[in-house]
């Protein structure tokens, strides 16, 4: 056996499931019977410490204030800030100091519900629980109870600490929230021979945080505080840092590439207006402008905006969002590992097939006029603890409201036949058995009905009813049957029937449940989502790969993956046990192959997380219970079940789904390849035109030209096309085909795929246009040349924010109304643009002049240069010929 590394070993040292009894009560030093004694108890409770959930020393909210402050391009803000108001510009200065302050508080509130997480875990912990001490029973508080304690469980306690089970009478206790299985496990004290066991499987041990739903046990307490399982989750959870999203990584370098680059190219202006004889004083203003321009101030309002946008469309998607950069992560996910029930599937049992009369059926309601089929419809009809609840839906066990229903839809009606074969007896179902068996009246005496595990009902039978009456039958063949079907991921039953001329004694059980008439074989399963395919293919077609990890039987979870796509026939499913076996080395060159998880662990999942990290994917992770929060916290992105969820999952996550259903994931990953492509697009858009700014100041000395802005022109350029425009690129609906493309590489940069080379040409293009405006109007002596050229500037950015829409596609395609608010914005600019030539009140401020029909004419023509020269970009980007591996 190759040894087991500690990375994937989750299993508690020692393993309590296969110990004895005596054996655990032993090593634990107590004693079954009467429990510790007080004064031992003492001892150990200072020994081992309070049976509490620890947490680490928390940040003050002055520290978490402070650190929203600390990043590179807030910093820059804040000197722009500065600046700012040196120069005289209090708009801008607020403006900047209201984005920094928007950005920290947001940041801030993000962090604090982040905190939260232990706190949900905390509330899990019981708060009392009965013990015997001395053997005496005794109420004690939870956090006193230590290893060793003999710990008296009843219906409705949460379990207080770890415990291998000495006594059960029908103890049945919900693990969901700790190992995701929606059906309660019924428990056992017998010890359990094979070692390594998942932790839903270790039915002798009853863990720390479950609730006892029915019966009642006794149990010694084996772990207690961060020892138990649950312990073990919260260690795991303080463990797992944040994750910085993709867009925070490719901003923070940005800003810090952006501000010396700024600073550079600010100081050599400076220096040659100085050289060529122009004012300090003015050129200092210039220099600081240009800074405070070529800044995009306006990108984290922007990015913000986005998100937050985002986030309220979808949640009109069934899709909540709690950290607001998880919006966009969802457009880098590359691996998508997926909860199987209730996400994938319906979360409902459901009869899928019949193995009657020798026939194996999918649909069984023409069954009513067959003799046998009609006899078993009628027995999963009475035999059955289900009924219809107070709103007309079936209620009660999954098990038993699955064969209620296909007896229903058969038209067999509990409430109308129990008029004629009302229970007159029953001898209920337990683990032993297997089994479960009703009696009804009929004319002639009675008529039993027992349904249970194949293995258990079967070698009892002594016929098999076929519409030629009872024949004899293998019940080897009959088994290897319900083994195929199982095989198929069905959970399978068997169902037969015995006549009685008399009730007999419910105490003759083995009696009772003999020489039956075998009548059929149920196969059920908790069917796949009907939107699900759909939604794996999309993910497949996006290059996502959905993971299945389940803490189902891999025969399920095969037969579901099969359904679904996620795994063609064949296709590999590991179990949790089995990746025990593997060290780091050999499961992470198997971990990109693996489609299907069955039967894992806590902390397996957040090796499976960590595993594909290390190969470089970005992984979102969906999961609903405790055990799932320190893998939802560890993931690029968590995503937590709304309905069926528990508040410790859903605080450790970024992203809760309303409806618990696999499909708003990807309708959440197509909006946030949307946000991410706007964000881009807004990036491209002020650079560009900060970049078109920058050029036209910085070339006119060289080329004998007077500064041909001054500081308001830049500053006003830089406020109003930032602005409204920029931040209506947020509304921009999503380009064709959005789907159809590769996630986006985390590590790839923010200007890859031509955005940097779009920007230096169309910079440049947008300083050449103004610069040839302005040796133009000198050249012919239009004393007008500074409007002119401030004209030019602004309008060229309007027919650039209109033409990068998209990166392929002609604007005339997309349509010039199809985002209304862009070209509102557009229109609104120009018309201020024109207020700042045409309104006499505003020249002197402006220090411009009106033009003549001549000069804005040629304004309007040169400001279209750029537009026509980006049309053309895009049309040789379609044709092949630019940036094959960009856009797609």
């Amino acid at each position: 056996m190759i040894n087991q590394p500690s990375h994937i070993k989750s299993h508690p040292s020692p393993s309590w499931h296969d110990m004895s009894v005596e054996d655990a009560a032993r090593k634990l030093k107590t004693h079954a019977q009467s429990g510790l004694s007080a004064a031992e108890a003492e001892d150990r409770l200072q020994q081992h410490g309070p049976n509490v959930l620890q947490e680490k020393p928390k940040r003050s909210l002055l520290r978490m204030i402070v650190d929203q402050f600390s990043d590179f391009m807030i910093l820059v803000l804040i000197g722009a800030a500065v600046i700012s108001g040196m120069i005289g510009d209090v708009k801008d200065t607020i403006a900047i100091v209201v984005i920094v302050f928007l950005n920290a508080v947001i940041g801030f509130v993000q962090e604090f519900r982040a905190e939260r997480a232990m706190a949900a875990l905390h509330a899990m912990s019981a708060v009392s629980a009965k013990v015997l001490r001395d053997g005496v029973p005794l109420e004690l508080p939870a956090s006193e109870i230590v290893p060793g304690d003999v710990v008296m469980l009843e219906a409705g306690n949460i379990v207080p600490a770890d415990l291998r089970l000495l006594e059960v009478a029908q103890l049945k206790v919900d693990e969901a929230a700790l190992t995701g299985e929606s059906m309660t496990v019924e428990k056992h004290i017998a010890t359990l021979d094979e070692k390594l066991l998942p932790l839903g499987d270790r039915k002798n041990l009853a863990y720390k945080g479950t609730i006892v739903t029915y019966g009642r046990g006794l149990g010694i307490a084996v772990a207690t505080g961060m020892d138990s399982e649950l312990g073990k989750i919260a260690a795991s959870l303080q463990g797992a840092g944040e994750i910085k999203t993709p867009l925070q990584k490719r901003l923070a370098k940005f800003g810090k590439r952006l501000a010396l680059v700024v600073l550079a190219i600010c100081a050599i202006v400076f220096v040659v207006g100085v050289m060529r004889g122009e004012s300090p004083v003015l050129m200092f203003l210039t220099a600081i402008s240009l800074a405070v321009a070529a800044i995009p101030e306006a990108l984290p309002a922007v990015v913000t905006i986005s998100l937050a946008l985002g986030a309220r469309k979808m949640v009109k998607q069934h899709a909540l969002v709690r950290r607001l950069p998880a919006v966009e992560t969802l457009g880098s996910v590359t691996y998508i590992c997926t909860d199987k029930t209730g996400t994938l599937t319906q979360n409902k049992m459901q009869v899928e097939e019949m193995f009657v009369d020798g026939q194996l059926l999918r649909e069984w309601k023409d069954q009513a006029h067959s003799k046998v089929g009609s006899l078993l419809l009628k027995a999963l009809a009475l035999s059955n603890d289900a009924s219809h609840g107070r709103h007309g839906k079936p209620s009660g066990d999954p098990t038993e409201v699955a064969l209620y229903v296909a007896a229903l839809d058969a038209g067999f009606e509990k409430a109308v036949l129990e008029v004629d074969s009302p229970r007159l007896l029953e001898l209920p179902f337990d683990s032993d058995r297997k089994r479960m068996t009703t009696f009804h009246q009929e004319k002639q005496g009675a008529v039993s009905f027992t349904k249970g595990a194949p293995e258990s009902v079967l070698p009892r039978c002594a016929g098999m009813l076929t519409s030629e009456g009872e024949m004899v039958f293998s019940v080897t063949e009959m088994l290897e049957a319900a083994e195929r079907m199982a095989a198929d991921g069905l959970r399978v039953l068997a169902v037969a029937y015995r006549i009685w001329p008399e009730l007999p004694s419910v105490d003759q059980a083995e009696e009772i449940e003999s020489n039956l008439v075998l009548l059929g074989l149920i196969g059920m399963m908790d069917p796949p989502r009907h939107e699900a395919k759909e939604a794996v293919t999309m993910c497949q077609t996006a290059g996502i790969v959905p993971v299945m990890i389940t803490g189902d039987h891999p025969a399920t979870a095969r037969a579901i993956a099969t359904r679904l796509g996620i795994i063609s026939d064949g296709g590999k499913v590991i179990t949790g046990p089995a990746l025990s076996q593997l060290t780091l080395a050999e499961f992470e060159t198997q971990v990109l192959d693996i489609r299907v998880y069955a039967r894992v662990d806590p902390q397996q999942k957040i090796e499976i997380v960590r595993a594909l990290q290390d190969k470089g994917e970005f992984v979102a992770m969906t999961g609903d219970g405790v055990n799932d929060a320190p893998a939802l916290k560890r993931a690029d992105i968590g995503i937590a079940m709304g309905k069926g969820g528990t508040d410790v999952a859903r605080e450790a996550s970024a992203l809760v789904l309303l409806d618990d259903n696999f499909t708003t994931i990807v309708h959440a990953i197509r909006e946030g390849r949307r946000i991410f492509d706007n964000i881009r697009k807004f990036i491209k858009y002020t650079m560009t035109s900060n970049a078109g700014e920058v050029w036209t100041i910085f070339l006119a000395p060289f080329l004998g030209l007077p500064i041909p802005l001054l500081p308001i022109h830049i500053l006003w350029i830089n406020l109003v096309t930032d602005g409204l425009p920029g931040l209506a690129l947020t509304a921009e609906p999503a380009e064709k085909g959005i789907m159809r493309r590769k996630p986006r590489p985390p590590q790839e940069s923010i200007f890859a795929h031509g955005m940097w080379q779009h920007m230096l040409w169309v910079g440049l293009l947008m300083g050449g246009v103004s610069l040839v405006t302005q040796a133009w109007a000198i050249h012919t002596g239009s004393a007008h040349w500074q409007t002119m050229v401030f004209t030019v500037l602004c309008l060229s950015q309007m027919g650039h924010v209109m033409v990068i829409r998209s990166e392929k596609e002609s604007l005339f395609k997309q349509g010039i109304f199809s985002n209304p608010l862009l070209l509102g914005a557009v229109v609104l600019t120009f018309a201020l643009q024109m207020a700042t030539i045409y309104v006499p009140f505003l020249q002197p401020i402006f220090k411009t002049e009106a033009l003549d029909a001549y000069e804005l004419g040629l304004c309007l023509a040169l400001s279209f240069v750029v537009f026509l020269a980006v049309e053309m970009e895009k049309w040789l980007v379609r044709k092949g010929v630019l940036y094959r591996n960009g856009v797609e």
